[in-house]
């Protein structure tokens, strides 16, 4: 086997290799860190112009909401594992319709919005946060629920890229929105232009509204003429079969994401019963945490959208070999990361106490950013490992085997919500006890999905019926699929 980078056929330039993984992963990285520094940025602002409890309540709503709407998110967002099938297979009239039954998903999420709002108080009551916070906390919540329908429709929209590999145009619309959300957000909650500061309220808007300008961004380039002859991207109908199929194959995928984020949103409102200082430290910690891990998530997406596209091919090897490429790529930069963290972690946090909101106590910020040091700690323990679980999940998830992975995260969200409860309610853990919990979670959890796939199963999967090879494949959905050659959605 011949090594080097600058050899034909080498690590860096055969199929699947670094240079094949980069150009799909690299864009994908920018879009997802300049979601994730967005918040970051929103985030200092809150803590600068507001309050730390501002900024607190503001991250605690957040995972709360997107955990509310994380089982649509999953379903939208796995429509590009079927992109990527159906490309992979050469069965382009298939895309445009089932990338537009996630926007059908996606508009369900209207009927969902004034539940969704009005149980709002009762959830952050119920963990008896003091009132100012969950004040705050109810209030973002609240207003970010009108920006769902859009942020979920412009999910399943970028499918329709992601999917063929085109991630330098999700990165670009995603940078656009990116820019409207940091303009409204210094205009909303910084008072640009002799605007009166909105305050908590101001940062949800400017969510809300830069998530409804990305679906028409999306929207307006998947409808162009040539988008439309190609891809058959004009029918928009709903169709009940495709939507079956999809659900199958992404409700699992929703489930598991629903269980993640609510799993790891109890944890943090347990926490958060901890007191002020450990809830603004943890939120804190969550945040740069974010900013550094994005990257990961974004070789993740690349890593999905591979597999999808080498199994269309028939071609499990180089599925395989593209899962090896991004792991030792995600694994270096973290183990960087995780140096740093431990190391030099004021890089972090500058920006968030260089004044402090007006009115807050030195000695408070000094404690929150002390607590945060320490708890960073924590995260450099668990990076690789956590590492480890995404791009093995986006493995997964890119073949099919969602079912596995939904019972899984069924199993390992009940130990992680339980384990904290348990131990934060009766057992009168402190923040480093509920922290020592976690990282011990995640280490359990890259163990158990590398473990499955030693199986080798998912290498058989698909969610489609390939037509260029003759052969059906083993499914994991529990049905047959549906369909075969030459009765294509829109035929």
């Amino acid at each position: 086997m011949s090594s080097g980078i600058t050899i034909n056929g080498s690590w860096w330039s055969r199929p699947a290799g670094a240079r094949e993984v980069l150009q799909i992963a690299l864009p994908m990285v920018v879009t997802t860190l300049s979601w994730t520094l967005m918040q970051f940025i929103d985030s200092a602002i809150l803590m600068y112009k507001i309050s730390g409890t501002a900024f607190g309540a503001a991250y605690l709503a957040g995972i709360i909401w997107f955990a509310l709407m994380s089982l649509l998110y999953g379903l939208c967002s796995y429509g590009s594992t079927f992109v990527a099938q159906f490309y992979g297979d050469g069965q382009p009239h298939k895309i445009g319709p089932v990338v537009w039954q996630g926007v059908w998903l996606a508009m369900a999420f209207i009927f969902v919005l004034p539940a969704a709002q009005a149980v709002a108080p009762y959830i952050f009551a119920a963990f008896k946060h003091e009132a100012e916070l969950s004040r705050l906390e109810t209030l973002f919540f609240q207003i970010l629920c009108y920006g769902a329908p859009g942020m979920l429709a412009a999910q399943s929209l970028e499918a329709f890229y992601s999917g063929r590999g085109k991630t330098w145009v999700v990165m670009v619309v995603d940078s656009c929105a990116v820019v409207v959300n940091l303009i409204l957000a210094c205009v909303l909650v910084l008072g640009w232009g002799g605007v009166e500061s909105w305050g908590v309220a101001g940062a949800a808007w400017a969510t809300v509204l830069a998530q409804w300008c990305r679906a028409a961004m999306y929207a307006a380039l998947v409808l162009r003429s040539q988008n439309r002859e190609q891809f058959n991207t004009a029918d928009a109908r709903f169709d009940w079969s495709l939507m079956r199929r999809l659900i199958i194959f992404g409700g699992p995928s929703g489930v598991q994401m629903m269980l993640d984020v609510g799993g790891f949103s109890v944890f943090m409102l347990l926490v958060g019963m901890l007191g002020l200082v450990e809830t603004e430290a943890t939120s804190l910690t969550f945040r740069i945490s974010q900013v550094a891990f994005m990257p990961v998530w974004g070789f993740g997406m690349a890593t999905a959208v591979l597999v999808g596209q080498k199994l269309g091919e028939d071609r499990p090897d180089l599925a395989e070999r593209a899962l090896r490429t991004a792991l030792l790529l995600c694994v270096a930069y973290m183990g960087t990361i995780s140096l740093i963290f431990v190391v030099s972690p004021g890089v972090f946090l500058h920006g968030f106490f260089l004044h402090g909101p007006e009115g807050s106590a030195a000695a408070t910020d000094e404690a929150v950013r002390s607590l945060t040091i320490r708890l960073m700690q924590f995260v450099a323990a668990y990076n690789l490992f956590d590492a480890v679980v995404i791009i093995f999940v986006s493995v997964l998830r890119g073949a099919g085997d969602t079912r596995f992975v939904m019972l899984m995260s069924l199993g390992m969200a009940s130990i992680l919500a339980g384990g904290t409860a348990l131990g934060v309610l009766w057992l009168h853990w402190d923040v480093y006890g509920a922290w020592w919990f976690i990282t011990a979670w995640v280490w359990a959890l890259a163990a158990v999905y590398f473990l499955r796939y030693r199986t080798g199963k998912w290498k058989s999967m698909r969610v489609i019926d390939q037509i260029h090879h003759g052969i059906h494949l083993e499914t994991s959905g529990p049905l047959p699929l549906v369909g075969r050659a030459g009765e294509g959605v829109g035929n």
